[in-house]
């Protein structure tokens, strides 16, 4: 079966599986500020991010990548809060693949998946975690994605083109989901043909994988501007939070 074989389970029927937080960006488009220490409901971000996979019984173990002068403030943050799943923090690289290779790197070997989610999208259910978890055991890659609700147009010298069935069209989320040794020989491939992907998804389709989608929420958005920070904060409202 090669390596698109099912991962092996635990004795508990569950995937033994350990996430991977990608909190490594710039916040450049968020005026100043560093996105993932916002306060988002009286929490900042990324603690906001870490709670949802701590709570999750799915989710085995926590590996945070972030950049170096926020190793420290990570660390104190999560365990001043009580995030025992926390396994590791760990210094990235420039680039989003590089720092998600720093994360396996630091991944259990008994983890036979790793959910990999970014640091911004504080708003992820544990219900999806756990349904991308179960997609993964049985299709070694999946993720959440939802509809696109706006018309979509390809553009060229400023002159909009055909507009592709918006039917067929899906927006990929996080946590994305896969047995480890398929997203390691996938970022491994990348690397040597030095390519780079907006998302894991990208890579391991490259490889000849399939990604099997299920259903995301609107709500599981990523922060990325001022404007994303104020729209999660009225999800957060009107859930009572």
């Amino acid at each position: 079966m090669g390596l698109f074989k099912k991962p092996s389970i635990r004795k508990d029927l569950t995937p033994s599986c350990t996430a991977v937080i990608a909190a490594g960006g710039t916040s450049s488009r968020m005026g100043g500020e560093d996105k993932l220490f916002c306060t988002l409901g009286g929490k900042p971000v990324i603690l906001r991010t870490v709670e949802a996979f701590q709570s999750c019984e799915n989710i085995d173990n926590i590996i945070i990548v972030t950049r170096p002068d926020s190793l420290e403030k990570i660390s104190d943050l999560c365990s001043e809060s009580g995030m025992t799943k926390v396994r590791a923090v760990v210094s990235g690289g420039d680039t989003r693949q590089k720092s998600v290779m720093a994360g396996l790197a630091a991944m259990p070997r008994e983890s036979a998946l790793v959910a990999i989610h970014d640091g911004a999208r504080p708003l992820v259910t544990e219900e999806i975690i756990r349904q991308a978890i179960i997609k993964a055991t049985k299709y070694s890659a999946a993720a959440p994605a939802v509809k696109v609700t706006d018309t979509v147009k390809s553009v060229k010298d400023g002159v909009a083109g055909a507009a592709p069935d918006r039917e067929s069209l899906r927006l990929v989320q996080t946590p994305q989901v896969f047995r480890r040794e398929i997203i390691l020989a996938a970022l491994e491939s990348a690397r040597a043909k030095g390519k780079e992907y907006t998302d894991e998804t990208g890579a391991v389709e490259a490889i000849g994988g399939t990604v099997y989608l299920i259903e995301g929420s609107p709500r599981n958005l990523k922060i990325t501007t001022p404007t994303d920070l104020l729209v999660a904060e009225a999800f957060l409202k009107e859930d009572g939070q």
